[in-house]
């Protein structure tokens, strides 16, 4: 079942701080009002272990893996890691998963396969593992990492909702049309509340220029119009406002509210403040929904 459409949650990467500094962050959050807070998956804190930390310390909003690499874990173990969180959160955990990309898995050992293969095998085996203890009494959605047609068809039968990333207001009334209008469509959207449109974009093209190298990602802004051009140079200003949200507090709720009209269930805010670190709250403080 989806949530009312104007939930938002938060993505943050908070592997380099302390886990003081992480828990105190994350019930900030909770109380300006976030649903849900999304823990990536690089190299730093594990997420199922960073998530049952950050369950344990906060009482109403939802913890989510955003997302889990299917590759580095046994089937096995997610199920187990879904199950036991769901079952000590009291439903309020949500299970992200996705399967990362080649470079990052090669370098760790594992043979890549067409993710439309990996995935729905996957899939397959995790709806064969039954529960050995007690059961929870709300399961944990199960949210797939999905922006072509192929995987996000998959999720529609098969899982509860999918995530989106960097993408535009088209491509999530893209996604909706393709989902059908029952599944969860959680949109992580890069946002800044910065007014000036040169200090604006400068921020922008340093936090996301590994993007604009990644084919994956190339290949579905090209379906939305762009071209190498865009890609050059650390972004054309066009790419850049598709990717990053910026300007006062009407312009950032313009866009989310955008996101809303074209299907999204939840909008994941993605704050890149740059000082005095990513701890900063100015943006989520514009954007926060209150309780």
């Amino acid at each position: 079942m989806r949530d009312k459409p104007a939930s938002r949650g938060v993505l943050a990467m908070l592997d380099k701080h302390s886990v003081a500094e992480m828990t105190a962050y994350v019930r900030r959050l909770e109380s300006l009002g976030y649903d849900s807070f999304w823990i990536p998956e690089l190299f730093g804190r594990e997420p199922f272990v960073t998530a049952a930390h950050l369950l344990n310390h906060t009482s109403r909003i939802r913890l989510a893996t955003g997302i889990a690499n299917i590759y580095v874990r046994d089937v096995h173990a997610i199920a187990q890691g879904r199950d036991t969180l769901a079952e000590l959160s009291a439903g309020r955990f949500i299970l992200g998963v996705g399967v990362s990309n080649v470079a990052l898995n090669e370098t760790r050992g594992h043979l890549w396969q067409p993710p439309l293969v990996k995935m729905r095998n996957f899939l397959d085996k995790l709806a064969t593992i039954k529960e050995q203890s007690a059961a929870a009494a709300a399961s944990a959605l199960l949210i797939l990492a999905a922006h072509g047609p192929q995987l996000q068809q998959l999720a529609a039968e098969r899982c509860d909702g999918i995530l989106t990333y960097l993408m535009s207001v088209e491509h999530t009334r893209r996604s909706r049309a393709q989902l059908g209008p029952r599944a969860e469509l959680n949109v992580v959207c890069a946002m800044l509340a910065q007014t000036d449109a040169s200090t604006a974009r400068r921020i922008a093209r340093s936090t996301l220029a590994y993007y604009l190298t990644l084919d994956y990602y190339q290949r579905e802004w090209r379906k939305l119009g762009y071209s190498d051009a865009d890609f050059a140079d650390g972004g054309s200003d066009q790419l850049i406002d598709m990717l990053v949200a910026w300007g006062d507090a009407a312009a950032l709720e313009t866009r989310l509210a955008a996101h809303i009209t074209a299907g999204a269930t939840r909008v994941i805010v993605m704050p890149i403040d740059p000082a005095p670190t990513e701890l900063a709250m100015k943006t989520l403080q514009v954007l926060a929904p209150g309780v």
